[in-house]
């Protein structure tokens, strides 16, 4: 009976993460293959067809956005180092799998399976504790959270590694494994460079509910030295991005000096207490929505665990203190950092932890009962998380649901699924007569189909600096302007750009120093004629 029972346990999560699995990849490859993936799915990429050609971590998408090239001192390059804007050397694990299908939609199944595979070991996690039932609810909770659902249905991003590897780390400390503990450790590291506040927060955790506090006060101070020589010493080898963009763009409040650095903006914090307070709560109101909105998927459980908010309260510095206008967006990438946290402080919390015994012997706690009144709550909750986030996932950060609704009713803007798959075959078409070691400038929604190349930029710019360190213009040109006047209408961005590129295009066909080869369905395909530089 215990053996059938364990079977009927096992094909019930197989059978919750075999359905996301099918609707979050059918969605996020039809995003893709329909043109919606944009400038970030082309950066990863990028990243990874360079190593394969051992260039390793260069980028011409990622050198365009760096602050010596978004100020106009320089021109984007071919050889810039992605490691100074954010060192992420576990991109290299998956580089394997990117050799046998080398392509951007295999970045996109990587991250689709990464997050299911984070739910799976969730479920065993939970099962440390607490009933299938509850584990189950838990597991559903994950894949309906916003702040998974939504960036898993956007570009790939390396922060789609933390939930199954912190997820790991903690199976790993609950049968004590210290060897795959350490080894998580690391890899958490890997992921990127701020990603050490999440092991950070575990270490604090490991001392304050005295637990393992030796091992506590390691995993703190390994991981606090890491981010430091990261941060101060080698990103800066590569690029001062890591200062003069991520520093000062987001932390620039807590500076004083002309020299940005994590030690600067930790520094300023300390001497800046009130400061520091007054940013944890403003404003108010969308601090509360947003962390209403992390812990909607688990009935706001979060918020009475002890252990959620130690561990989460780290990564929840980047958000609560930064400035911006998304950095407090559950839509975003970033807002997956705070996820693991939050999951196992639920969990903790339903296997009988509160504030009251957060220091006794975790064993002998009293699990909680779920009742039939909370799980109809929880489930509603669960309800209105997948709601939000298939409201969010149709908006300009991923789109993934464009054809079931419109991008804005008044005025009217939508395009349905059989309109764009003939758009994006036309697109295609043009596509095959870019040489694949041409250079090339295109549209922000193209960009991820171009990636897979030496040189590729954003319109409207067409210069770059190549591996002799001459300045180039591209050789090929493409544009889709039927994409930019449909947003144009509601979106400022698409408006800028369509009005920029109009202008451009205008002016190089007039020069003669670029000729129109083909267009097709308001796409234009642009080559530069052959003695111009």
């Amino acid at each position: 009976m215990e053996n059938q029972i364990k079977k009927k346990e096992i094909y019930s999560i197989l059978t919750v993460s075999g359905l996301f699995l099918i609707i979050t990849l059918g969605l996020a490859l039809n995003r893709y293959y329909t043109f919606f993936a944009s400038y970030d799915q082309g950066i990863f990429n990028q990243i990874f067809w360079n190593n394969l050609h051992f260039n390793f971590y260069h980028s011409s998408l990622a050198s365009a956005i760096s602050t010596h090239v978004t100020s106009g001192e320089e021109l984007p390059r071919v050889d810039d180092s992605y490691l100074g804007h954010h060192f992420t050397p576990n991109l290299l694990l998956w580089l394997p799998i990117y050799y046998l299908f080398p392509s951007p939609a295999t970045l996109v199944v990587i991250q689709v399976l990464l997050i299911v595979g984070a739910g799976v070991v969730l479920y065993f996690l939970a099962r440390e504790y607490i009933e299938h039932s509850i584990a189950l609810l838990i597991v559903m909770g994950f894949y309906s959270s916003i702040a998974i659902l939504v960036p898993t249905l956007s570009n790939f991003d390396n922060i789609s590694q933390l939930p199954i590897l912190v997820f790991s780390l903690l199976l790993s400390l609950e049968k004590r494994n210290w060897w795959l503990f350490s080894l998580f450790a690391l890899l958490i590291l890997g992921v990127r460079q701020e990603a050490g506040l999440n092991l950070f927060g575990v270490g604090i955790y490991l001392i304050a509910s005295k637990r393992y506090p030796r091992q506590g006060l390691l995993i703190c101070l390994i991981s606090f030295l890491y981010m430091m020589v990261i941060t101060n010493i080698i990103m800066p080898e590569f690029t001062e991005d890591v200062g003069k963009r991520l520093m000062v763009d987001k932390f620039g409040k807590y500076i004083k000096g002309d020299n940005p650095s994590t030690l600067a903006v930790i520094w300023g914090m300390i001497t800046q207490p009130w400061l520091v307070i007054w940013e944890l709560i403003s404003p108010i109101g969308k601090t509360v929505e947003y962390l209403i909105g992390q812990w909607l998927a688990l009935a706001l459980i979060p918020a009475v665990s002890p252990t959620a908010w130690i561990i989460s309260i780290f990564p929840l510095l980047t958000p609560l203190l930064g400035q911006g206008k998304s950095v407090l967006s559950l839509n975003i990438r970033y807002a997956m950092m705070v996820v693991p946290g939050l999951f196992y402080g639920a969990i903790l919390w339903w296997g009988g932890q509160s504030f009251r015994n957060f220091q006794q012997n975790i064993n002998q706690f009293q699990p909680r009962k779920l009742t039939l009144k909370f799980k109809r709550f929880w489930i509603s909750c669960i309800c209105i998380s997948l709601l939000l986030g298939f409201t969010s996932s149709t908006t300009e950060l991923s789109r993934a649901f464009y054809f079931l609704l419109p991008d804005s009713f008044q005025p009217w803007v939508y395009v349905s699924l059989p309109r764009q798959w003939q758009h994006s075959a036309n697109i295609y078409q043009l596509l095959e007569q870019i040489p694949k070691d041409a250079s090339v400038s295109s549209t922000n929604n193209i960009i991820a189909h171009l990636s897979s190349r030496r040189a590729v930029i954003r319109l409207p710019n067409i210069e770059f600096i190549n591996d002799n360190n001459e300045a180039k213009k591209v050789d090929y040109i493409i544009a889709d302007l039927g994409e930019l006047e449909r947003y144009a209408v509601v979106f400022d961005k698409e408006k800028g750009w369509l009005e920029a590129i109009n202008y451009l295009i205008n002016e190089l066909t007039k020069n003669k120093e670029y000729q129109i080869i083909d267009s097709k369905d308001n796409v234009i395909l642009l080559r530069r004629n052959v003695g111009n530089t």
